[in-house]
Protein backbone atom coordinates (compact mmCIF):
# COMPACT_ATOMS: atom_id res chain seq x y z
CA UNK A 1 0.00 0.00 0.00
CA UNK A 2 1.17 3.63 -0.93
CA UNK A 3 -1.15 5.41 1.20
CA UNK A 4 1.18 8.24 2.52
CA UNK A 5 3.25 8.10 -0.92
CA UNK A 6 4.51 11.71 -0.96
CA UNK A 7 3.36 12.95 2.47
CA UNK A 8 5.59 13.89 5.51
CA UNK A 9 4.04 12.75 8.92
CA UNK A 10 5.72 13.20 12.15
CA UNK A 11 5.62 10.48 14.98
CA UNK A 12 6.66 12.09 18.66
CA UNK A 13 7.42 9.39 21.06
CA UNK A 14 8.26 6.46 18.11
CA UNK A 15 11.29 4.81 19.38
CA UNK A 16 9.12 2.11 21.41
CA UNK A 17 5.63 0.40 21.21
CA UNK A 18 2.57 1.67 19.33
CA UNK A 19 4.95 4.63 17.82
CA UNK A 20 7.66 2.48 16.78
CA UNK A 21 5.02 0.35 15.15
CA UNK A 22 3.47 3.31 13.60
CA UNK A 23 6.67 4.68 12.30
CA UNK A 24 7.61 1.43 10.45
CA UNK A 25 4.15 0.99 9.28
CA UNK A 26 3.92 4.57 7.82
CA UNK A 27 7.41 4.57 6.35
CA UNK A 28 6.70 1.41 4.33
CA UNK A 29 3.23 2.70 3.67
CA UNK A 30 5.74 6.00 1.69
CA UNK A 31 5.43 8.40 3.74
CA UNK A 32 8.68 10.71 4.60
CA UNK A 33 8.51 10.15 8.89
CA UNK A 34 9.92 12.52 11.12
CA UNK A 35 10.20 10.69 14.32
CA UNK A 36 11.42 11.59 17.89
CA UNK A 37 12.27 10.38 21.04
CA UNK A 38 14.63 10.94 24.26
CA UNK A 39 16.56 7.83 24.68
CA UNK A 40 19.59 7.78 22.12
CA UNK A 41 20.47 3.92 22.54
CA UNK A 42 16.59 3.62 20.97
CA UNK A 43 16.76 6.62 18.64
CA UNK A 44 20.03 4.96 16.92
CA UNK A 45 17.78 1.73 16.63
CA UNK A 46 14.92 3.35 15.20
CA UNK A 47 17.10 5.07 12.71
CA UNK A 48 18.34 1.33 11.31
CA UNK A 49 14.59 0.10 11.47
CA UNK A 50 13.27 3.22 8.97
CA UNK A 51 14.91 4.34 5.05
CA UNK A 52 17.21 6.47 4.67
CA UNK A 53 14.57 9.37 3.69
CA UNK A 54 13.70 9.60 7.42
CA UNK A 55 14.55 11.94 10.16
CA UNK A 56 14.82 11.14 13.71
CA UNK A 57 15.09 13.48 16.50
CA UNK A 58 15.92 13.54 19.78
CA UNK A 59 12.91 15.77 21.15
CA UNK A 60 11.06 15.76 24.87
CA UNK A 61 7.60 16.61 24.87
CA UNK A 62 8.17 17.25 28.26
CA UNK A 63 10.86 20.26 28.14
CA UNK A 64 9.00 23.17 26.34
CA UNK A 65 12.21 24.33 25.19
CA UNK A 66 12.25 21.23 22.66
CA UNK A 67 9.44 22.68 21.45
CA UNK A 68 10.43 25.12 19.06
CA UNK A 69 13.54 22.99 18.19
CA UNK A 70 10.79 20.61 16.71
CA UNK A 71 8.85 23.34 15.13
CA UNK A 72 12.31 24.52 13.11
CA UNK A 73 12.90 20.94 12.27
CA UNK A 74 9.27 20.52 10.48
CA UNK A 75 9.66 24.34 8.83
CA UNK A 76 13.10 23.71 7.17
CA UNK A 77 11.58 20.15 5.82
CA UNK A 78 8.72 21.81 4.38
CA UNK A 79 5.40 21.16 6.39
CA UNK A 80 3.63 18.38 7.38
CA UNK A 81 0.31 16.38 6.08
CA UNK A 82 0.45 14.32 9.58
CA UNK A 83 1.18 14.54 12.63
CA UNK A 84 0.98 12.32 15.11
CA UNK A 85 1.37 13.40 19.24
CA UNK A 86 1.69 9.99 20.61
CA UNK A 87 4.82 10.52 23.33
CA UNK A 88 4.01 10.01 26.81
CA UNK A 89 4.51 7.52 29.70
CA UNK A 90 2.41 6.70 33.16
CA UNK A 91 3.25 6.67 36.57
CA UNK A 92 0.75 5.36 39.14
CA UNK A 93 0.11 5.57 42.85
CA UNK A 94 -2.22 6.35 45.73
CA UNK A 95 -3.91 10.20 45.87
CA UNK A 96 -2.46 10.61 49.12
CA UNK A 97 1.04 10.43 47.28
CA UNK A 98 0.23 12.84 44.47
CA UNK A 99 2.80 15.78 44.90
CA UNK A 100 3.45 19.34 43.24
CA UNK A 101 6.59 17.28 41.72
CA UNK A 102 4.54 14.07 40.34
CA UNK A 103 1.94 16.62 38.84
CA UNK A 104 4.44 18.74 36.91
CA UNK A 105 5.99 15.38 35.79
CA UNK A 106 2.53 13.55 34.60
CA UNK A 107 0.73 16.63 33.41
CA UNK A 108 3.92 18.30 31.79
CA UNK A 109 4.49 15.35 29.38
CA UNK A 110 1.13 13.67 28.68
CA UNK A 111 -0.62 17.03 27.96
CA UNK A 112 1.16 20.30 28.59
CA UNK A 113 4.18 18.95 26.07
CA UNK A 114 1.62 17.73 23.19
CA UNK A 115 -0.67 21.07 23.71
CA UNK A 116 2.51 22.98 23.34
CA UNK A 117 3.90 21.09 20.23
CA UNK A 118 0.26 21.47 18.74
CA UNK A 119 0.38 25.13 19.14
CA UNK A 120 3.86 25.94 17.45
CA UNK A 121 3.16 23.34 14.51
CA UNK A 122 -0.60 23.96 13.72
CA UNK A 123 0.65 26.49 11.36
CA UNK A 124 3.17 23.80 9.38
CA UNK A 125 0.54 21.62 8.79
CA UNK A 126 -0.96 21.95 5.14
CA UNK A 127 -4.80 22.22 4.55
CA UNK A 128 -6.07 18.76 4.13
CA UNK A 129 -4.07 17.33 6.75
CA UNK A 130 -4.57 14.67 9.64
CA UNK A 131 -3.67 14.90 13.59
CA UNK A 132 -4.03 12.07 15.85
CA UNK A 133 -3.83 12.44 19.47
CA UNK A 134 -2.96 9.37 21.53
CA UNK A 135 -5.15 8.91 24.97
CA UNK A 136 -5.72 5.92 26.68
CA UNK A 137 -8.91 4.16 28.64
CA UNK A 138 -7.61 4.83 31.48
CA UNK A 139 -9.49 8.19 31.00
CA UNK A 140 -12.35 5.87 31.34
CA UNK A 141 -11.86 3.36 34.00
CA UNK A 142 -11.25 5.08 37.06
CA UNK A 143 -8.21 3.23 38.18
CA UNK A 144 -7.75 4.12 42.00
CA UNK A 145 -4.15 4.51 41.86
CA UNK A 146 -4.04 6.34 38.06
CA UNK A 147 -5.53 10.08 38.62
CA UNK A 148 -3.38 12.21 37.06
CA UNK A 149 -2.14 9.73 34.06
CA UNK A 150 -6.36 9.36 33.27
CA UNK A 151 -6.76 13.11 34.22
CA UNK A 152 -3.89 14.04 31.63
CA UNK A 153 -5.36 11.28 28.90
CA UNK A 154 -8.99 12.41 29.48
CA UNK A 155 -8.27 16.12 28.47
CA UNK A 156 -6.28 15.02 25.26
CA UNK A 157 -10.00 13.85 24.81
CA UNK A 158 -11.42 16.85 25.07
CA UNK A 159 -8.46 18.63 23.27
CA UNK A 160 -8.69 17.29 20.02
CA UNK A 161 -12.42 17.52 20.00
CA UNK A 162 -11.77 21.69 20.17
CA UNK A 163 -9.10 21.00 17.09
CA UNK A 164 -11.05 19.22 15.33
CA UNK A 165 -13.65 22.46 15.26
CA UNK A 166 -10.50 24.98 15.29
CA UNK A 167 -9.01 23.51 12.39
CA UNK A 168 -11.89 22.19 10.44
CA UNK A 169 -12.17 25.08 8.01
CA UNK A 170 -8.34 23.95 6.46
CA UNK A 171 -10.24 20.41 5.85
CA UNK A 172 -7.73 19.74 8.95
CA UNK A 173 -8.99 16.58 11.00
CA UNK A 174 -8.12 15.70 14.55
CA UNK A 175 -8.67 12.32 16.34
CA UNK A 176 -8.02 10.41 19.36
CA UNK A 177 -6.48 7.31 19.25
CA UNK A 178 -7.48 5.24 22.52
CA UNK A 179 -5.53 2.08 22.98
CA UNK A 180 -6.23 -0.35 26.06
CA UNK A 181 -4.00 -3.24 27.28
CA UNK A 182 -1.12 -3.12 24.51
CA UNK A 183 1.75 -5.57 25.06
CA UNK A 184 4.57 -2.49 24.42
CA UNK A 185 6.68 -1.66 27.55
CA UNK A 186 4.88 1.06 29.04
CA UNK A 187 3.83 -0.82 31.86
CA UNK A 188 7.55 -1.20 32.10
CA UNK A 189 7.74 0.89 35.84
CA UNK A 190 5.99 -1.86 37.50
CA UNK A 191 7.66 -5.10 38.79
CA UNK A 192 7.26 -7.85 36.57
CA UNK A 193 5.05 -9.88 38.73
CA UNK A 194 2.69 -7.32 39.20
CA UNK A 195 2.39 -6.16 35.38
CA UNK A 196 1.80 -9.97 34.92
CA UNK A 197 -0.98 -10.20 37.83
CA UNK A 198 -2.45 -6.65 36.36
CA UNK A 199 -2.64 -7.86 32.73
CA UNK A 200 -4.04 -10.87 33.51
CA UNK A 201 -7.02 -9.21 35.47
CA UNK A 202 -7.54 -6.63 32.73
CA UNK A 203 -7.63 -9.42 29.97
CA UNK A 204 -9.62 -11.62 31.57
CA UNK A 205 -12.69 -9.07 31.67
CA UNK A 206 -11.96 -8.09 27.61
CA UNK A 207 -14.31 -8.94 25.04
CA UNK A 208 -11.54 -10.46 23.20
CA UNK A 209 -9.29 -11.86 26.37
CA UNK A 210 -5.50 -10.80 25.06
CA UNK A 211 -3.63 -8.59 25.50
CA UNK A 212 -3.38 -6.30 21.90
CA UNK A 213 -0.38 -5.44 19.79
CA UNK A 214 1.33 -2.65 19.10
CA UNK A 215 0.80 -3.33 15.52
CA UNK A 216 -2.99 -3.42 16.20
CA UNK A 217 -2.99 -0.66 17.53
CA UNK A 218 -0.37 1.55 14.75
CA UNK A 219 -2.48 0.27 12.11
CA UNK A 220 -5.49 2.19 13.42
CA UNK A 221 -3.41 5.14 13.72
CA UNK A 222 -2.16 4.76 10.25
CA UNK A 223 -6.23 4.80 9.12
CA UNK A 224 -6.62 7.94 10.83
CA UNK A 225 -3.83 9.61 9.49
CA UNK A 226 -4.40 8.40 6.02
CA UNK A 227 -7.02 9.67 3.60
CA UNK A 228 -9.62 6.73 4.08
CA UNK A 229 -10.20 8.16 7.21
CA UNK A 230 -10.96 11.67 5.24
CA UNK A 231 -14.51 12.68 6.60
CA UNK A 232 -13.72 11.39 10.50
CA UNK A 233 -13.21 13.80 12.60
CA UNK A 234 -13.41 14.94 16.43
CA UNK A 235 -13.98 11.58 16.88
CA UNK A 236 -11.85 8.96 19.31
CA UNK A 237 -11.05 5.48 18.50
CA UNK A 238 -10.99 2.60 21.13
CA UNK A 239 -8.22 -0.23 20.29
CA UNK A 240 -8.48 -2.58 23.56
CA UNK A 241 -10.38 -5.62 23.09
CA UNK A 242 -14.01 -4.06 24.06
CA UNK A 243 -12.36 -2.93 27.89
CA UNK A 244 -15.06 0.24 27.84
CA UNK A 245 -17.00 -0.17 24.59
CA UNK A 246 -18.01 3.49 24.51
Amino acid sequence: MDRFKGKRVLITGATSGIGLAGAVRIAAEGATVIATGRDEARLDALRSKLPPSATVLHNDAARPEDVDILARSVAAAGGLDGLWLNAGFARVGPIDEVSSEAFDLIIGANLKGPILQMAALTGHLRDGASVVLTSSTSAYEGLPVASLYAAAKGAMISVARCWASALGHRNIRVNTLVPGPIDTNFRDFMEPDVRNAFEADVTSRLALPRVGTAEEAAAVAAFLLSDDASFVTGSQYSVDGGQVMH
